[in-house]
């Protein structure tokens, strides 16, 4: 099992319960394919350039343990979501 830090944006044009609703979603994801150690959500915050014609987003760290296909499913899963407009995980 490796440790992973996951930071996710998610779009600042929805509204605040369905952000909740996404993080929820990651955050139960993440505890079903391995261990979830926290969920750091940091809020709206102002891009340092524009993104999909948007200037700021709501930005979440999660801190996860789990194996390498884990890891792949999670990256593969908010790919493919609409609400999520950047990602970056990075192996502790």
């Amino acid at each position: 099992m490796n440790k992973y830090e996951i930071l996710y944006i998610i779009r600042c044009d929805i509204d605040d319960d369905r952000k909740t609703q996404v993080v929820e979603k990651y955050n139960a994801l993440a505890e079903k394919l391995g261990t979830l150690e926290a969920t750091d959500i940091w809020g709206m915050r102002k891009f340092a350039y524009e993104i999909d014609k948007q200037t700021e987003g709501y930005y979440v760290l999660m801190n996860v343990e789990c194996d390498v296909a884990a890891q792949a499913e999670i990256d593969r899963q908010m790919g493919i979501d609409d609400n999520v407009v950047r990602r970056m995980i990075v192996k502790k």
